[in-house]
């Protein structure tokens, strides 16, 4: 399965993505009192939206169904996961969830921020080493 570098599915599975590391920065005052609500539509700068949920058996999961895939990743292949949910974490922190991301056989490990009301950030890593991060916002 080919994935291209230019949205999160293809960014997430792709083995020879550029690592990146996460920073530990303190959040800003009243940062970690956001509590937004994470459920709602998301899109990137490349077209690719996720629709997401909380779930769970407590409420507190974030589960993510792929509802738009576009450019150079929108293959026949990564086309039918559109429409279905591809990844689900749980709350670790106020605003954080870790979970996975998975996709054809595929798995990345994933982290996804609440950075402000209408902001999240999906870090998705392979090999623990292998990660990337892209921005999505609310539509």
């Amino acid at each position: 399965m080919q994935f291209l570098n230019t949205s999160l599915v293809a960014g997430l599975l792709l083995a020879s993505s550029i690592p990146a590391f996460a920073q530990d920065a303190a959040p800003a005052e009243g940062e970690a009192a956001l509590a937004a609500d994470p459920s709602g539509d998301f899109v990137d700068e490349y077209g690719t939206s996720f629709s997401f949920t909380l779930c769970g058996d407590s409420g507190t999961d974030l589960c993510g169904v792929l509802t738009n895939l576009e450019g150079e990743s929108a293959t026949e292949e990564n086309l039918a996961f559109v429409g279905k949910q591809v990844m689900q974490a749980q709350q670790t922190a106020p605003n954080e969830w870790k979970g996975s991301l998975s996709a054809g056989g595929l798995t990345a490990d994933a982290t996804i921020t609440q950075t402000g009301p209408d902001t999240i950030e999906i870090q998705g890593c392979r090999a623990g080493i292998l990660c990337q991060t892209l921005a999505y916002n609310r539509v």
